[in-house]
């Protein structure tokens, strides 16, 4: 290397380096130094590919647990008729749980950069389950539980958060785009609009629960197969920057503005997911036919994708907080209009707004935890619109705010569900006002505890566009 390009290539790192360190002699050693990562491509093969892998473990994942409610309709007049509602929930609870308490393990692999060894030990043991589940018996709660709930709960848990950290790799321009594919939930609601559908008509057909269960297996091969394949990071690992910040853990754990955004995020799933998993029953039960209560749930979550993204782009321009907010509180109203949903009509029309509503709120409660960070640190790669103008040679890889929501709502979403099913069934009648009342109260908490929050960040950031 000549005298001139090294002078040449030190002016430069000087220019680029936001510690402003001064520019050394060409004779002078300097000690090596982890470059940053290059200028993010902003589309390209390799960053549409990994959009597309995302979007269908998303399919797979995220699209089954909302479509949940076709299975608690089945085993509750079928499979596992003689238990409660409650016992039935807690399949789905606990696979929900795992998805979201998974967040944390798997966020901390990611970071160290195991991102194909999340993925591929999630894919397999998912679709382990999946086939273990398709050979369950009737009435064997043991078997459905440990492959339903547990083995896919597990696949989901080290899937989920991979595959939406990864997509950021790729984009900061065009990142709510980006991440409006995998996470504002186009796919994840696609696949649960198909799911319902296919696995009811299948279900209650010629093929049975078994090979209904196989065939949603087999697409779920196909998919994660290609995903594992196609799917590939970009930005360095923090095993390959040890000059990495450390996150300021005592920071967070302090931040009461955070805090309240936790829990008022925590009380909202704590009820949301109650119509996902029981509208289906509620409108049997009321006497709507099976056809039509088949597509009561493909409705909702067929809503659901325009839920997770328009009010996902229109966060981008008015801040988070400022959306999500209201989706929250109309959502919370829409619980007590369930009651309403007893004939056609009725079931339509409140599939279509708690979808997208409640699809709204869903989409916007981690940009809205993520505002509350004040170094990058404690983002990590999952980072969203609000911050999408930060410099990329300032990324991190500790998705430290995020993890500990994903984390701390895992269990609301754990017994949100069973304590909807113990009000609803006793000595096996269905009241239906007692788990609508609880949901819709719990949601309504959350919305006055996320208004709180945001005035907090207002008062600190001084500026509305929350």
């Amino acid at each position: 290397m000549t005298l001139n390009d090294s002078t040449s290539n030190l002016a430069l790192t000087k220019s680029d380096n936001s510690s402003g360190d001064a520019e050394l002699p060409a004779h002078v050693e300097k000690s090596p130094q982890i470059p940053g990562p290059p200028p993010f491509p902003e589309g390209g093969l390799q960053a549409w590919q990994t959009v597309l892998g995302g979007s269908m473990i998303l399919f797979c994942t995220f699209g089954v647990v909302q479509s949940f409610g076709v299975y608690q309709a089945y085993y509750s007049s079928h499979y596992l008729s003689q238990y409660v509602a409650s016992d039935i929930s807690w399949i789905g609870s606990v696979q929900t749980f795992l998805l979201f308490f998974g967040g944390l393990p798997a966020g901390k692999l990611f970071d160290e950069g195991y991102f194909h060894h999340c993925i591929g030990a999630g894919s397999l043991i998912y679709l382990f389950s999946v086939f273990m589940l398709s050979l369950a018996k009737p009435h064997q709660y043991y078997q459905i539980f440990l492959a339903q709930g547990i083995g896919m709960g597990i696949g989901m848990g080290l899937l989920f958060l991979p595959a939406i950290s990864v997509t950021s790799h790729y984009f900061r321009r065009r990142r709510a785009a980006a991440m409006g594919v995998v996470l504002a939930g186009k796919c994840s609601s696609l696949g649960a609009v198909i799911y319902s559908i296919m696995l009811n008509n299948l279900f209650n057909g010629n093929a049975g629960f078994g090979w209904g269960v196989r065939a949603a297996g087999f697409i779920d091969l196909g998919l994660l197969g290609t995903a594992n394949l196609i799917m590939k990071t970009r930005l360095p690992s923090r095993r390959e920057r040890p000059d990495a910040k450390p996150v300021d853990l005592k920071a967070i754990l302090s931040d009461f503005g955070y805090w309240l955004c936790v829990i008022g995020a925590t009380l909202t799933f704590w009820g949301l997911f109650v119509p996902f998993f029981y509208l289906q029953v509620f409108s049997e039960y009321h006497g709507l036919s099976k056809n039509i209560g088949f597509y009561a749930i493909p409705i909702m979550n067929a809503s659901s994708i325009f839920g997770r993204t328009i009010p996902n782009f229109l966060g981008d321009v008015i801040g988070p907080f400022n959306v999500m907010i209201p989706c929250t509180v109309i959502s919370g109203g829409l619980l007590f209009l369930m009651f309403a949903a007893t004939n056609l009509g009725g079931t339509i029309a409140f599939g279509i707004l708690y979808g997208f509503f409640s699809g709204g709120f869903i989409s916007l409660i981690t940009p809205a935890a993520a505002s509350f960070s004040r170094d990058l640190n404690e983002i990590g790669q999952v980072l969203v619109p609000p911050l999408r103008d930060l410099r990329p040679d300032r990324f991190t890889t500790c998705s430290t705010r995020i993890g500990i929501t994903s984390f701390v709502i895992s269990f609301a979403l754990l017994t949100g569900n069973p304590i909807a099913g113990a009000l609803v069934q006793v000595n096996h009648s269905y009241i239906w006002y007692r788990p609508l009342v609880f949901a819709s109260v719990v949601v309504l908490a959350g919305a006055a505890c996320l208004t709180a929050s945001r005035t907090i960040l207002s008062k600190r950031k001084n500026t509305n566009r929350l």
